[in-house]
Order: C-alpha cells, then sequence, then structure tokens
C-alpha cells in the first residue's frame, strides 16, 4: 500500500499547524462583586447617588436576647467629601414576604471616606431574613 505525497503532505501539515495552534481568548476582568454584599438582596441602594456614593462593608445578624433577628450594617462613605444618607430596614419571614416590620428611616452623616455602624432589631419572631436599604435624605 503506497501513499500519495500530496496526501501524506497534507495530513503532515494538518497535523503540524493544528499543534501550533494558538487561543487567542478575550480579557475578561475578574468578577470581584460577583458574590458581593450587593448582590445577596441584603444591602439596597435606591438611588443613582447612593449607588456611586454608598457601599456595605459588612453585615452581622444575629439573635437577641428576646430571640429577635438584629442587624448591624456597616455603611460606608466613598466619596472624598461628608454626605448624610437614609437608612432603614425591613424585615421579611422565611420565604422572603415582608413582615411588615420595617424601621423606621434614620438619617446618618458619613465624614470623608467614613463607615457608620447602623443597629436594627426586629420587632416580631417571624423575621428571619431582611433587606437594608439606603437612599439620598
Amino acid at each position: 500500500m503506497t501513499i500519495s505525497p500530496f496526501i501524506l503532505v497534507g495530513i503532515l501539515s494538518t497535523g503540524l499547524l493544528g499543534g501550533c495552534r494558538t487561543q487567542t481568548a478575550s480579557f475578561s476582568p475578574q468578577e470581584s462583586t460577583k458574590y458581593s454584599i450587593e448582590s445577596s438582596g441584603k444591602f439596597a441602594r435606591l438611588d443613582v447617588a447612593t449607588q456611586t456614593s454608598i457601599i456595605c462593608t459588612g453585615l452581622q445578624e444575629r439573635l437577641n436576647e428576646a430571640g429577635h433577628l438584629a442587624v448591624v450594617a456597616n455603611v460606608k462613605n466613598r466619596e472624598h467629601r461628608e454626605i448624610q444618607v437614609r437608612v432603614r430596614c425591613v424585615f421579611k419571614d422565611a420565604d422572603g414576604f415582608t413582615t411588615r416590620d420595617e424601621t423606621a428611616w434614620q438619617l446618618i452623616t458619613l465624614g470623608d471616606e467614613g463607615t457608620e455602624a447602623v443597629r436594627f432589631a426586629a420587632s416580631n419572631l417571624l423575621a428571619k431574613k431582611y433587606t437594608v436599604l439606603v437612599r439620598s435624605p
């Protein structure tokens, strides 16, 4: 059995060129905010001003002495100036529906790149989840 020189050259060149192929995947930045507090549904910025100026650097949740859900939100100013925002917490049941337990809006003043720990406590035992809301005054 003899192989035509043209077929042999075709097979060899295909193998060689296939092995020299390079991948040209485009650069895609890491999604560092994929699992951030903001994407968890536990912290929401309600307007454009707070979306650019405010971040949440941490959420702590525990049960207080009465067995009610208590939350501490660390609200941080990203601006190089003092700003004021209003913050509140909406408590929800285990299925994510409101328990009609919402705190009053608190006005807080955040200094130049300052952080404030804002505390909330549910008024009933139904609260298992929550969302901290922040908006401009």
